[in-house]
């Protein structure tokens, strides 16, 4: 009985650590603007409406910390910098698009 108890609590815990890297009220969104291919910053800005600079910025580098995105950065003036899903980045895409058909089909709405 005690093991099946550590066994859920090991379980609860690599699932917090999940949601500690994509859980975050905007990583989903980024997350599903690239998978349709490699963004710029500002792109990203644009096509995720509600998120502040700051935030993007955040949840970029946490993505990137975690291995689920890559920053390139070009020397050009002004700076430019892209962002494209890492391989495991890549691997949340069947993820994201079934919670997306899940929203669908039950019409989630935002309030």
């Amino acid at each position: 009985m005690n093991k099946e108890k550590i066994e859920k609590s090991e379980n609860k815990c690599e699932l917090q650590k999940i949601l500690d890297i994509i859980g975050g009220k905007w990583s989903m969104s980024i997350i599903y603007a690239l998978i349709l291919g490699k963004k710029r910053f500002k792109e990203l800005e644009r096509m995720i409406p509600g998120i502040s600079t700051r935030m993007l910025v955040k949840e970029l580098k946490n993505m990137e910390e975690n291995g689920i995105v890559t920053r390139k950065a070009f020397a050009t003036v002004p700076p430019t910098v892209e962002y494209s899903l890492t391989e495991k980045g890549r691997k949340l895409e069947p993820i994201i698009n079934e919670l997306q058909k899940w929203g669908v089909e039950y019409k989630i709405t935002q309030n």
